[in-house]
């Protein structure tokens, strides 16, 4: 592509972020957003005049005093996502903790259940004994 059609395509790209009209990008007038719209390279942006570098910064100024609520919003987005992203992690860090509490509850349960087990082992071997060691004594039933 020539320099006179990339120079073209910047105007033309810029034309449309000014419309609020981008193709390509989320309509901030940015260099990259520039570069996307146009479909050139950065390098390409800056290379161009330097009056037409001048254009786009002076657009960006005064862009940004004609619409304090857009950077106002943009600012609440940005905001937002850092919240979102910190919920997220939040949320991973408590799943996390949940998780190691699960292991070691159900590893706990583990150790119940054996000794349990064991104890009613020694239950029966004693009412066995019991009962073998003096036949005057009558056993409880056994409950299990």
């Amino acid at each position: 592509m020539t320099r006179a059609a990339t120079q073209a395509r910047l105007e033309q790209a810029l034309t449309r972020l000014l419309a609020g009209q981008p193709t390509a990008s989320d309509g901030e007038l940015t260099v990259s957003n520039l570069c996307r719209e146009a479909g050139v390279g950065r390098d390409s942006f800056y290379r161009s005049p330097p009056e037409f570098k001048d254009a786009v910064v002076a657009a960006q100024a005064n862009r940004e005093a004609q619409q304090p609520e857009l950077v106002a919003l943009r600012e609440e987005i940005a905001a937002l996502k850092r919240e979102r992203k910190q919920a997220a992690s939040d949320h991973a860090a408590t799943a996390r903790e949940l998780e190691e509490t699960n292991r070691v509850y159900a590893n706990q349960i583990q150790v119940l259940a054996l000794r349990n087990s064991e104890l009613e082992d020694q239950a029966r071997q004693l009412h066995r004994r019991l009962a073998d060691a003096d036949p005057d004594v009558i056993p409880l039933p056994d409950r299990s």
